[in-house]
C-alpha cells in the first residue's frame, strides 16, 4: 500500500478561474467556495472565477483564493475516498495542510490568510524589495552571492525548493546584482511576480503582529502527520506549529529538506491538492523514481485515480 502525503501550493500558483471545474461538478466544492464567501463577506469566488490577473496577484485575494481552491480540491478527493497520512504545504499552503490536518478551521484559517496577506503586502514599500529564483548553483553558492551583495541591500536566500533551484529574497538592487552575478557563473535567473521580499528578515517587523493575529486562533493536534517549512519537522505541539507560523513569514522555507524527511519516513506517493503542479515537479527534481501527481480539476482526479490503481 502506498503512503499518501497531501501537499499544498504557495502564492504563485493562482490563476483566473482556477476550481471552476471542480465548483460546477460537484456539490462539495461549491460548498467550500460558499463558505468563503460567506466567512470573508464578500464574493471570493467571483474574483477567482471571472476577475483580472492582477486581482489574484494581490497578496490579500491570492492568499485566501488559493488557500479555499485548495480546501475545494481536498473535499471532493475525500468524497472520492483517498486519505492522506501526511501533510505539508509551501509557504501559505502550510494553513491548507493544518486544515487537512484537522488543526485549525477552514473559516479561522481563512481570516487569518486574508490578515496575513495585508500585512506581508505592505510591510515593505511597494518596488522596494522582491524575489528571484536561481537555477543552476548550489545553495551554498548562491548564499556566497548574497552576502558579497549585502552592501547593496539586504539579500538573502529564501526558498530551498530542490537541488539546483533557490529563490532569494530582499531589497530590489542588491537581488538584481546577485542576478547578475549568477548569470556570469551560467546560471539562469527569474524574477518572481510576488509584491515583497517574502521569507526574509525584511518581514520581521511582522512578528508581533503574527503573534497577535495568531494568538486567540484555535489550533488542535493534526490528526495525521504535519510536516513545516522552517524546521522541515514533523509538528504535533499546537504552540509549537503556532510559532512556526509566525517565524514563517520572515524565515526560510527549507522545502528540500522537508520532503527528503517525508521520503525518509516511507511515503512515497505524493499529490498536490490545488492550483497548478509547481511542487510535483520540484518532487520530481528531488526524487527522480517518487509518485508525483497535482489534482486541480475532474481531469487530473481521473489522471491521479489511474495512478494509484497502478501502484
Amino acid at each position: 500500500m502506498s503512503k499518501i502525503v497531501f501537499l499544498f501550493p504557495g502564492q504563485g500558483s493562482q490563476h483566473a478561474g482556477m476550481g471552476q471545474a471542480f465548483y460546477r461538478q460537484y456539490a462539495v466544492a461549491r460548498d467550500i467556495f460558499a463558505e468563503a464567501d460567506e466567512t470573508l463577506g464578500f464574493k471570493l469566488s467571483e474574483i477567482i472565477f471571472h476577475g483580472k490577473e492582477e486581482d489574484l496577484r494581490q497578496t490579500e485575494i491570492a492568499q485566501p483564493a488559493i488557500l479555499t481552491v485548495s480546501m475545494a480540491a481536498l473535499a471532493v478527493l475525500r468524497e472520492a475516498g483517498i486519505k492522506a497520512e501526511a501533510t505539508a504545504g509551501f509557504s501559505l499552503g502550510e494553513y491548507s495542510a493544518l486544515v487537512c490536518a484537522g488543526a485549525i478551521s477552514f473559516r479561522d484559517a481563512l481570516m487569518v490568510v486574508r490578515e496575513r496577506g495585508k500585512y506581508m503586502q505592505n510591510t515593505v514599500p511597494a518596488g522596494r524589495g522582491g524575489m528571484a529564483a536561481i537555477l543552476g548553483l548550489s545553495a551554498e553558492e548562491v548564499k556566497a552571492l548574497c552576502g558579497a551583495c549585502l552592501p547593496l541591500g539586504h539579500v538573502e536566500a529564501a526558498n530551498f525548493n530542490c537541488p539546483g533551484q533557490i529563490v532569494i529574497s530582499g531589497h530590489r538592487e542588491a537581488l538584481e546584482e546577485v542576478c547578475r552575478l549568477a548569470r556570469e557563473r551560467k546560471a539562469r535567473t527569474v524574477m518572481l511576480s510576488v509584491s515583497g521580499p517574502f521569507h526574509s528578515r525584511l518581514l520581521y517587523p511582522l512578528h508581533e503582529k503574527m503573534l497577535l493575529l495568531l494568538k486567540d486562533v484555535p489550533l488542535k493536534r493534526p490528526e495525521i502527520a504535519f510536516v513545516n517549512n522552517v524546521h522541515a519537522a514533523f509538528l504535533q505541539d499546537p504552540e509549537a506549529i503556532k510559532a512556526s507560523l509566525v517565524e514563517q513569514v520572515y524565515r526560510p522555507v527549507l522545502w528540500e529538506d522537508a520532503m527528503l524527511l517525508l521520503l525518509r519516513h516511507g511515503y512515497d506517493f505524493f499529490i498536490e491538492v490545488g492550483p497548478g503542479r509547481v511542487l510535483t515537479g520540484l518532487m520530481k527534481k528531488i526524487h527522480k523514481d517518487v509518485q508525483a501527481v497535482h489534482v486541480e480539476d475532474p481531469l487530473t482526479m481521473e489522471r491521479m485515480l489511474r495512478m494509484l490503481e497502478e501502484v
